[in-house]
């Protein structure tokens, strides 16, 4: 007999099969995923807005519709969640900041829309920290969001709450962005199957310079499921690829011929620690073993690229920042502050040439990763780091030293997938990044796929049950978040 933790862990594609044969309800399931999270989300932190009722109607509405054998679509009463700045037609957007005065959408985003059309169960809206400029899950709105594997270890950001409901069995599939990590660093520090497709790839209502959204799950085959409703064409995004017949269910496939990088030198920020480079050189041992043909790719970053990089992006907080009333500007977070203050004021010809930066990462991007099929690296260059902590290292001028191996990507616009290899010695999980070349997120998702049914047992998770109920617990520390949730 399945208990509630088996339904609510569920992967997408085989609760999708319970329902068309009758074994399994979308209201089963929901209320069985609820119940999770009324135990967990004390402590864990993962929702802004959240109406059970609502989602229990849209699983009593999709469990009627299997009933009759007419799904909406391809994800019909599977549990989703999204992150709170992809727009839900009248929940209020205040992404992170307790300073701002939440933006209050008239319309769904297509994100939004397409998960609707296709009978998927909104269950919310998930966190994030201060404007998505923090890779932590802490915010001046929402306190902290924290670890399933461990409450003391922090789920990585932006996608916090997106990564933390993933992780601690809050239903298969979420959404999160990625404008410089923003998807992969959780999917590292938590254990996730997660997809930063190619730029365009999935369409926006506010498409910006490098930002992608994507799936977050726990199984590759889910991300897949899930690029199958998430890409479909929008004509609001003016940036977006042309609609394409991707069959992402065709996840088979060999190694065997395939040039395969492996970049374990970011060229900028700090170094990788000692069990992240042996981790990903185990990765890379299990694709050669296949026949891949396995070769280092040197640096192509520099740490001027990522510090003029890391000033164009100071200098677009600080226009947010100042735009605020003095009182409100008080309220955002002590380490945002600082940081885009490093913006303030900036000549115009500055921000030019930081942008001319920019397109250099695209271009050596680009150039250091074509003669390879996919590239192999670390994701970040540490492991988990207490929960309390915004960034990964202290002092502020070390804010983007971690995003060397991911914000290329989103500069170059290349799809970049992240799978579990690993663990620490004290169990914090470790991921691979796998890269591809521009426009082939299915290649990169074949080869996450035949990682992760080929990786050796030590690097397979094995999810937090909270058999000892460290989730269901008290939070001991002080979290209180400053503005109140919807």
């Amino acid at each position: 007999m399945r208990t509630e933790q088996d339904l609510a862990t569920m992967p997408a594609v085989e609760m999708l099969a319970g329902f068309a044969d009758g074994t399994l309800s979308p209201v089963e399931v929901h209320d069985a995923v609820q119940s999770v999270i009324e135990a967990r989300e004390g402590v864990l932190n993962a929702f802004w807005a959240r109406d059970p009722d609502a989602s229990r109607k849209a699983a009593l509405a999709s469990e009627a519709r299997w009933a009759a054998g007419e799904p909406l679509g391809l994800i019909d009463g599977v549990p989703v969640t999204l992150k709170e700045n992809v727009a839900r037609r009248g929940v209020p957007m205040p992404s992170g900041n307790a300073g701002t005065e939440p933006v209050v959408p008239e319309a769904d985003a297509p994100i939004t829309a397409r998960v609707v059309e296709s009978g998927g169960v909104i269950l919310g809206s998930t966190v994030m920290p201060d404007w998505g400029m923090l890779s932590s899950g802490v915010s001046s709105r929402h306190g902290i969001t924290r670890s399933p594997w461990n409450p003391g270890w922090t789920t990585g950001g932006s996608s916090s709450g997106a990564g933390a409901a993933a992780a601690g069995g809050y239903g298969p599939l979420h959404v999160g962005t990625d404008i410089g990590g923003s998807i992969r660093l959780p999917g590292t520090w938590l254990g996730l199957a997660t997809l930063k497709p190619s730029y365009g790839r999935i369409p926006l209502d506010a498409p910006y310079l490098g930002r992608a959204a994507g799936p977050m799950t726990r199984t590759v085959a889910d991300a897949a499921l899930f690029m199958r409703v998430l890409s479909r064409p929008d004509p609001r995004d003016w940036t977006s690829l042309p609609p394409q017949d991707i069959d992402w269910s065709a996840l088979d496939g060999e190694m065997r011929g395939l040039r395969v990088g492996v970049h374990l030198d970011a060229g900028c920020g700090e170094s990788c620690d000692a069990e992240i480079l042996a981790a990903v050189n185990r990765a890379a041992a299990v694709f050669e073993a296949a026949g891949a043909i396995v070769e280092p790719v040197g640096r192509f970053m520099t740490q001027e690229l990522l510090d003029d990089l890391d000033l164009f992006l100071r200098v677009r907080s600080w226009n947010d920042f100042r735009a605020l009333e003095p009182e409100a500007r008080l309220r955002v977070h002590p380490h945002i502050i600082r940081w885009c203050q490093g913006g303030a004021d900036v000549p115009g010809t500055r921000v030019l040439q930081c942008y001319q930066q920019i397109m250099g990462i695209q271009a050596r991007t680009v150039a250091a990763t074509l003669p390879y099929d996919l590239v192999l690296s670390p994701v970040a260059p540490v492991a988990a780091f207490a929960a309390e902590q915004p960034m990964p290292f202290p002092g502020d001028e070390k804010t983007m030293a971690h995003i060397g191996f991911t914000a290329p990507y989103n500069m170059s616009g290349q799809p970049a997938a992240t799978v579990n290899c690993g663990f620490t010695a004290d169990r914090r999980p470790i991921g691979v990044q796998i890269a591809g070349r521009r426009f082939d997120d299915l290649g990169v998702l074949r080869a996450a796929a035949w990682y992760e049914r080929n990786r050796p047992a030590e690097a397979v998770p094995h999810w937090p049950d909270d058999a000892d109920g460290a989730l269901t617990e008290e939070k001991t520390t002080s979290t209180t978040p400053e503005g109140e949730k919807p």
